[in-house]
C-alpha cells in the first residue's frame, strides 16, 4: 500500500473547535470532534482520519488542536506521530491555524502538497471522496492553484456558505475543476432557493487543497503580519523550542478565517464540484436525518433501549443503562455523565440557552 503514497502529500486535520452542539454528549471538555455520535465505535476525528487511509501516509498526517485536547488527540489517533500534533495556545480562527501548520510542513518539505479538512464532518461515499481528493492533489501538485471542494446542494440550505462557480469552461488540466466566481455568506431561505435553481452554486465544505508554496505565498501577500510571525519561527520548527515560541507568538495573530484572509481575495481560486454524501452534522436534527432509522423513523444509539409508540425521535444513550421510552414523537433523548436531555427536536436551538444557565 505504501508504494502508492506520494511522499509529498500531507493531510492537515483542524481539530481546535470547542463546539458543544451535541449537548450533553459534547462539551467544551470533549467537543463534537472527539465523540462517537453515530454509535459506530469511531469518533468524528477518527472517521476523518479513516477516510484518507491509503491516500496519505500516517507520518504525513498533521493535527492542529488546542492545548487542552493534546492528550485526547494522541489517544484517538495513535498512528499520528506526536510531533505532528500542533498545539495552539489560544483560538485565532482558521487563517493562523493554517499558516502555522503550512510553515511547519514547509520547513520539513518545501514540495509538500496539502489537504486541509475539518475534523467533525461526515462523508458517506469514501470511494468517491478519495477519487476527488486524489484528482485535486494531482492538480495542485503541478499548478499554483488553490482548490476548494464544492458540494452539490441537495436542498435550499441556509446553514452553509456557498461557492459560485464559473461553469462556462473547466480548467485546462482537469475537466472537473472550475474557477470560482465568488464566495457567498449563509443565505436566507429565498436566496438559498435561487442558488439551488441556478446550478452554479455549491456548499462550501471548508476542505482546501494546495501546495505549500502556493498557500505560503498567498498568506505573504494577503496577511503579511500573520506570515511574518510564522516565517520568523522557521529556525525553531521541529525543535524543543517550538512550543514555547508558538505559545509566545501565536496570540499576536489576529483572529481571521482563511476564507476572509485568502479565499475571497486571491486570484487563482478553483472549485471542484463533488458529490460524496457530505454533511457537517451540526445538530441533533441533522443526525436524525443522516443516521439509520427504524420503521417508526427513530434513531436508536445505545445497547439497551426499548421504544413503545415512539416515532421520529433520536435516542442516544451510550452508557450502560436500560432506557424505556413511550409515547414520544419528534424528541431527542440523550444522556451523558449524569446529564439527561429530553427535548423536542425542533426546540433544539433553545437547549443551549437552558443548558448555559
Amino acid at each position: 500500500m505504501s508504494m502508492q503514497w506520494n511522499p509529498n502529500n500531507n493531510l492537515v486535520i483542524m481539530a481546535g473547535g470547542v463546539g458543544s452542539r451535541f449537548w450533553p454528549m459534547s462539551t467544551t471538555e470533549c467537543p463534537k470532534q472527539f465523540i462517537d455520535v453515530f454509535g459506530t465505535g469511531r469518533t468524528f476525528i477518527q472517521m476523518t482520519y479513516d477516510r484518507f487511509k491509503g491516500l496519505i501516509a500516517p507520518e504525513n498526517v498533521w493535527v492542529v488542536t488546542s492545548q487542552r485536547y493534546a492528550d485526547i488527540v494522541a489517544e484517538q489517533l495513535p498512528d499520528v506521530p506526536k510531533s505532528n500534533i500542533l498545539l495552539e495556545p489560544c483560538r485565532r480562527n482558521t487563517a493562523p491555524c493554517i499558516a502555522y501548520v503550512s510553515w511547519r510542513i514547509k520547513a520539513k518539505n518545501p514540495k509538500a502538497n496539502l489537504v486541509i479538512t475539518p475534523s467533525d464532518h461526515l462523508v458517506t461515499d469514501v470511494v468517491e471522496f478519495q477519487r476527488v481528493i486524489s484528482s485535486a492533489l494531482n492538480f495542485t501538485a503541478e499548478t499554483d492553484a488553490i482548490v476548494t471542494l464544492g458540494m452539490n446542494p441537495t436542498r435550499p440550505e441556509t446553514g452553509y456558505g456557498y461557492i459560485q462557480a464559473d461553469l462556462q469552461e473547466p480548467s485546462l488540466r482537469n475537466k472537473e475543476i472550475f474557477r470560482v466566481d465568488s464566495f457567498k455568506e449563509k443565505p436566507d431561505y429565498p436566496t438559498a432557493v435561487k442558488y439551488l435553481k441556478s446550478k452554479e452554486f455549491f456548499w462550501n465544505a471548508g476542505i482546501f487543497i494546495w501546495n505549500v508554496g502556493t498557500i505560503v505565498n498567498a498568506l505573504r501577500i494577503y496577511e503579511p503580519e500573520v506570515s511574518r510571525i510564522f516565517e520568523d519561527l522557521l529556525p525553531v520548527y521541529g525543535t524543543d523550542e517550538e512550543q514555547a515560541a508558538i505559545d509566545k507568538h501565536f496570540p499576536e495573530c489576529p483572529s481571521i478565517s482563511i476564507d476572509y484572509a485568502v479565499m475571497e481575495r486571491a486570484d487563482e481560486i478553483f472549485v471542484f464540484p463533488a458529490d460524496f454524501g457530505w454533511s457537517d452534522v451540526g445538530t441533533w436534527g441533522s443526525l436524525h436525518t443522516l443516521a439509520e432509522k427504524d420503521a417508526q423513523g427513530n434513531n436508536v444509539i445505545g445497547k439497551n433501549v426499548q421504544l413503545y409508540e415512539t416515532r421520529n425521535s433520536v435516542v442516544h444513550v451510550t452508557e450502560e443503562k436500560r432506557v424505556v421510552v413511550q409515547g414520544l414523537d419528534g424528541y431527542i433523548v440523550a444522556e451523558k455523565d449524569n446529564t439527561l436531555l429530553i427535548c423536542k427536536l425542533e426546540e433544539e436551538q433553545r437547549i443551549k440557552e437552558f443548558s448555559a444557565g
